[in-house]
């Protein structure tokens, strides 16, 4: 008898204290809770699993960081409408995206892209607002796919803060502000994380097929469509680090879009605002890659040894061009210029246009009638 009872005690302690620890994790949970969000953090706890995960608890400041970012830059992305004058009279051609990047003298200015403005009869910006601007083109650049046009600054509410490239980092945030698949879904936001860095697209400006420049871009899966064109890729301040360019349109690929970082844009845009293009040097010739031409070719009508098989032959000479004044002549083979190889018609114009200054005096190599040969050569704006 005596046993049993002491049995009954024990398991009516055991019960109490099983009631009293789960009285004391509810109080637990509470408690943290509510000093949580007391400091501003939200939780989600779900009750499936045994704790909450970091990012459960950084989810609520991530996604408050993302809206503020958002209404930071959201008005300064406008959208752009392309009208074409055809038989049948104007017609739009299409919509895309811009990014107000400075307001001055009454005046504002909006970057984009080249594609989104080409052959157009006429412009406008429509705000965010909904208000439509007649805008003047003030210059536009194909090989680098910027452009830049003015609109009066009247209705403007905001311009956007323009971030340095070179500060972004793989992995970190970025946002898509823009108009994809025309105004109806004016100011869609697309998050996702910036996936590479200094990637180069091959761009063919005359649609021969063949590259003509390569475009250094940031890689990014944030959502970009057609019609995101121009828009903006901000970070977490609100801070433009790209104009939205282009997307990889095949069926099998997804999460890729591209967009030229600021630090490649902003001196092209200062150039198309001041001067209305981008002034290069130039040498005045006609060339073509060397690995386009069959090798039984090279050696037999151009005397070219074996090893030679990189570079870019001569096909014209404009006259009076620098490369006139400098003595050259068609069927001469560029194979270097200041000491770096010439591999191809993109990597000359490459250190052209990236290295060189008007008014520079280059040294190239040359092949002339099989012959190594060195040629000065004066370089000028075109």
């Amino acid at each position: 008898m005596f046993d049993e009872q002491k049995r009954n005690d024990k398991k009516q302690y055991k019960r109490s204290g099983i009631a009293f620890s789960v009285l004391g994790a509810i109080a637990a949970v509470f408690l943290v809770t509510t000093v949580f969000q007391w400091q501003g953090i939200s939780i989600d706890i779900n009750t499936e699993k045994p704790t909450a995960q970091a990012n459960e608890l950084n989810l609520g400041k991530n996604q408050e960081e993302v809206t503020q970012a958002v209404n930071e830059a959201s008005e300064a992305v406008v959208g752009i409408s392309n009208v074409q004058n055809t038989g049948q009279g104007a017609k739009k051609a299409g919509t895309g995206s811009g990014v107000i990047y400075k307001e001055e003298g009454g005046k504002a200015f909006v970057a984009t892209n080249h594609h989104v403005i080409e052959n157009a009869s006429e412009l406008e910006v429509i705000l965010s607002d909904g208000t439509k601007v007649k805008a003047e083109l003030k210059g536009s650049d194909p090989l680098t796919d910027l452009a830049v046009l003015q609109i009066d600054s009247e209705h403007v509410q905001k311009v956007a803060e323009l971030g340095k490239s070179s500060d972004v980092e793989v992995g970190q945030t970025a946002i898509a502000i823009g108009n994809p698949l025309g105004m109806e879904f004016a100011g869609s936001v697309t998050k996702g994380i910036v996936s590479g860095l200094n990637r180069n697209i091959p761009v063919d400006i005359n649609g021969d097929q063949q590259p003509d420049w390569q475009t250094e871009v940031l890689q990014t899966d944030a959502a970009i469509n057609p019609g995101n064109s121009g828009g903006a890729l901000i970070n977490l301040q609100g801070e433009v680090i790209g104009i939205n360019s282009m997307k990889i349109a095949k069926a099998e690929v997804e999460g890729i879009g591209f967009s030229i970082p600021m630090d490649v844009a902003k001196p092209v845009i200062e150039d198309l605002e001041t001067n209305g293009e981008v002034e290069r040097p130039y040498m005045g010739v006609s060339l073509q890659d060397l690995n386009q031409i069959p090798n039984p070719v090279l050696q037999r009508e151009l005397g070219l040894p074996e090893e030679v098989t990189e570079g870019v032959l001569v096909q014209g000479v404009e006259k009076g061009s620098p490369a006139d004044e400098a003595g050259l002549e068609k069927y001469d083979v560029i194979t270097a210029i200041d000491g770096n190889e010439i591999e191809s018609l993109i990597s000359l114009r490459q250190y052209l246009y990236n290295q060189a200054q008007d008014g520079d005096t280059a040294e190239l190599e040359i092949y002339r009638d099989g012959k190594p040969t060195t040629v000065q050569i004066t370089l000028t704006s075109q």
